[in-house]
């Protein structure tokens, strides 16, 4: 872990073998689901009930994810706009063979927007605000 990741990760998962593509590593769209959760997961503890996401900026892997790794996804809320809110999401592995190694998997910013039952958009609570 790095001294700017949060302390708490939103999810932690192991990762089994139904998660793995041909190469024998885990596939990257397990990886981006999760992230979108973990995202989803910041936002609404931050005052968005109910969010859509927008967009996710670019997602490079730095490292492959392994069968029995535990992944944590860390997030760290960036930006509270008008109905908007951006969270960073902080992918770290800890390596299944090498108990005690984590490696940065990958990083994303991803943005959601709050919506209403219809989808129309809505102003975000702010933090301590009814």
């Amino acid at each position: 872990m790095t001294s700017s990741t949060p302390a708490m990760p939103a999810i932690r998962v192991a990762m089994m073998p139904k998660d793995t593509n041909a190469h024998g590593t885990i596939f990257g769209g397990v990886i981006l689901s999760y992230i979108d959760q973990a995202g989803a997961i910041a936002a609404r503890a931050f005052g968005a009930p109910k969010v859509v996401t927008v967009s996710m900026k670019e997602v490079q892997f730095r490292q492959p994810v392994y069968v029995g790794d535990i992944v944590s996804f860390y997030t760290d809320v960036t930006r509270l706009g008008t109905t908007s809110i951006t969270v960073k999401v902080i992918v770290q592995a800890e390596r299944y063979r090498e108990p005690g190694s984590s490696v940065l998997v990958t990083d994303a910013e991803v943005v959601y927007v709050g919506v209403d039952e219809q989808f129309n958009k809505v102003p975000i609570r702010r933090p301590g605000t009814a």
